[in-house]
């Protein structure tokens, strides 16, 4: 039994999902030359490149049994799939936006006779709706931000990470409409037919979610600095401590912490007592 996982072909997330899948160990045999379906490292998995605003309705359809994709994608498209994973990466704000010179500052400026462009309607439409308004769509590809400019709309609402692109053509944020990131997505029927095979997928890609940015802090120990050395370690479960292993009575510990605490950490073991601290990346936490 074989499952399927849909990645965006191209595009700000396609990379780092496929980074995410090879240190989850399931990398492309070929990755130099990547081709509609490509094979991973373990014989049950296969990856397919798609656009990544087909790949909700390919997982909702059974086409693919897992996907990757971003919340507005799956939002905008209204495809009926299980959310399984957040990645962690990806993070954007669907915002509602006007030009800087114009006198609308909140939702509450706007009226049904202006017109909004976007590359969103479906999940547009809806804002307005709950808002109580009507207001004419026009649906473009691309370069949103330039419409309120030629006279094609009034407003926009568009994707933004940092708001900086807007800034830069002189508009401003009057709503966030939706807050997206990049979600691991399977197929409902799939998921129960093959769910033990998914369920090992997702469970690796947590592991590799829940390794991010943390460290694997070891050292030796005297006995007698022991507690003064657990006092001090911010690990997530108590550090694990091994049996004696010199006359000296020396143990030791490790422990897994977060990576801005490291710096400060190792100082703070030191004083209490630690020697020979290395601290070591972690791959996948299980």
């Amino acid at each position: 039994m074989k499952v399927k996982i849909a990645v965006p072909s191209k595009g700000r997330i396609s990379n780092p999902s496929i980074e995410i899948l090879e240190k989850a160990g399931l990398g492309l045999k070929d990755n130099s030359n990547r081709k509609l379906i490509s094979a991973t490292y373990n014989k049950n998995i296969d990856i397919m490149f798609a656009r990544a605003s087909d790949i909700p309705e390919f997982v909702e359809e059974g086409i693919v049994d897992m996907g990757i994709t971003g919340v507005d994608l799956i939002k905008e498209s209204e495809a009926n799939v299980k959310e399984l994973v957040d990645l962690n990466f990806g993070q954007t704000e669907l915002v509602l936006a006007s030009p800087e010179e114009s006198n609308i500052n909140s939702i509450e400026d706007v009226n049904s006779d202006m017109i909004v462009a976007t590359e969103f309607p479906v999940l547009t439409e809806k804002y307005f709706k709950n808002n109580n308004l009507d207001l004419k769509i026009v649906t473009l590809s691309g370069s949103t931000e330039i419409a309120p400019f030629i006279g094609v709309a009034d407003l926009i609402t568009d994707l933004t990470s940092t708001g900086t692109t807007l800034k830069m053509n002189h508009l401003k944020i009057i709503d966030v409409i939706l807050k997206s990131s990049i979600k691991l997505i399977a197929n409902h029927e799939n998921f129960k037919e093959k769910n033990s095979l998914i369920e090992s997928i997702a469970t690796s890609i947590k592991g590799v979610i829940e390794a991010e940015r943390k460290k694997l802090v070891m050292m030796n120990v005297e006995s007698v600095n022991l507690e003064a050395v657990k006092n001090v370690m911010p690990s997530m479960s108590g550090p694990t401590i091994s049996e004696v292993l010199s006359e000296k009575e020396t143990v030791a510990v490790q422990a897994v912490v977060d990576e801005d605490e490291v710096f400060n950490l190792v100082n703070d073991l030191r004083n209490a007592g630690a020697k020979d601290i290395l601290v070591m990346p972690i791959e996948r936490i299980i």
